[in-house]
């Protein structure tokens, strides 16, 4: 099977690192991809919001599957661009990956599936931001509509900076706030069988505790030994599957990777949000304790046979990821950093290091080239190790004013013991 993967980022690198591993995958390919790739897959320069050119590359390439990594190519139809081609896709059609691009939409599919989520307003005008806001109280949940690269969320108990939120997008849906934590559980489908993964919980906000802003995600960890039993079963019954169906019956179906971001709130599970994509930094994690091989199960999804997948095998570790991101992130980050230390001999246990906004200077050398440049994913018998092994390697990496949290996992490691 020969493999394009599209995208640059941590959740490509990931994605490229076990489909490297799936014996059916005998040639590999990434578009744009970063220099991390570059030891296993061939690179090629290539827009990927031009589903024209993507499509062109993977019939020069003679590929057999092409996956789309980020959510803005799926918004834009590329995917469509590819199948139009007789190429199989992995990602879901312009018309189905509108579950991501419009958050309105996605609350009307789940309002006509059933779906359990929080209340919510459309809003246009100030004057229903407004309204909106008087109806739900503090804190307050606002949302762009369209994409916004995971930080078009605004949760605030301040009204002014709400308001100034909504301000700054075309239109936004107001919610309700969830309380209680977030679970990110992904899917596979072929718009008919769904098939779920490990569930994982990311971090947020740019500092230690939840402080600081929004950003794409500081971290990850799988498995939430704090969840409740069932929670996979229940997600599948009462959100996934009725989604699918949903969007089947509407005739557009949806099949790619459902990632549904769940709120388990004191009057139980409800959907925050979802993706059309892989998540990042939840992928890293997720694919880590994979034992299926990846590749097979893609293409099943992209080829209307998912139904005929085995099982999937998953490790007994646990795995932990942090985030390196450049100095000045998530507001103008600053690149042309050097980044050091990836060259470090590996040691025992070793955490793997994924690349994602980096670029090479014209010595070669690894430059930070994005707001999020690193993503360091451990291993583990435990929480406890996982995070050992994260830290342990990031800690011989070097980049200047570069930040990162220093407790991802740190309270479920401490409960777990």
């Amino acid at each position: 099977m020969n493999v394009l993967v599209l995208g640059p980022g941590a959740r490509e690198h990931a994605l490229v690192l076990a489909l490297s591993k799936d014996p059916e995958v005998t040639e590999l390919h990434a578009a744009p991809g970063n220099p991390g790739m570059a030891a296993l897959a061939t690179l090629h320069d290539v827009d990927a919001m031009n589903g024209t050119a993507v499509a062109d590359l993977a019939a020069r390439l003679g590929v057999d599957l092409v996956v789309v990594g980020p959510e803005a190519p799926l918004v834009a139809g590329v995917a469509d661009a590819v199948r139009e081609r007789g190429i199989a896709c992995f990602g879901p059609s312009k018309a189905a990956a509108q579950l991501e691009g419009s958050k309105a939409f996605a609350k009307d599919v789940m309002a006509a599936a059933g779906v359990p989520t929080a209340r919510a307003y459309v809003c246009t005008t100030p004057a229903e931001v407004e309204e909106a806001l008087d109806a739900f109280g503090a804190p307050y949940v606002v949302k762009d509509d369209g994409l916004a690269a995971g930080k078009g969320v605004v949760v605030t108990s301040d009204r002014q900076e709400a308001l100034a939120h909504a301000k700054g997008c075309v239109r936004v849906v107001v919610e309700e706030y969830l309380d209680g934590p977030e679970v990110s559980l992904f899917a596979v489908t072929d718009g008919a069988t769904v098939i779920p993964l490990q569930p994982a919980q990311d971090f947020k906000r740019l500092r230690d505790g939840d402080a600081g802003p929004n950003t794409g995600g500081m971290g990850a960890y799988t498995p939430l030994p704090w969840a409740p039993p069932g929670l996979v079963d229940e997600t599948m019954e009462l959100v996934l599957q009725p989604t699918i169906d949903e969007m089947s019956r509407r005739g557009t179906p949806f099949s790619g990777l459902l990632y549904a971001g769940l709120a388990l709130t004191s009057h139980g599970t409800r959907v925050v949000e979802f993706n059309a994509r892989f998540g990042d930094p939840e992928t890293q994690v997720v694919l880590a304790r994979l034992r299926s091989p990846l590749g097979t199960l893609l293409m099943a999804a992209a080829t209307g046979t998912l139904d005929r997948v085995p099982p999937l095998r998953w490790s007994d570790s646990a795995a932990v990821t942090v985030v390196v991101a450049a100095p000045g992130y998530p507001g103008q980050p600053v690149g042309g950093g050097l980044v050091t230390g990836l060259d470090v001999n590996a040691e025992p246990g070793d955490a793997i290091v994924l690349h994602a906004g980096t670029a090479l200077n014209p010595q070669g050398e690894v430059i930070a080239a994005g707001g999020r440049v690193l993503s360091v994913v451990g291993t583990g018998e435990s929480l406890a190790a996982a995070r050992e092994a994260a830290y342990g390697r990031l800690h011989r990496i070097g980049l200047e004013g570069s930040q990162h949290r220093t407790d991802i996992a740190a309270a479920a490691a401490q409960s777990s013991t």
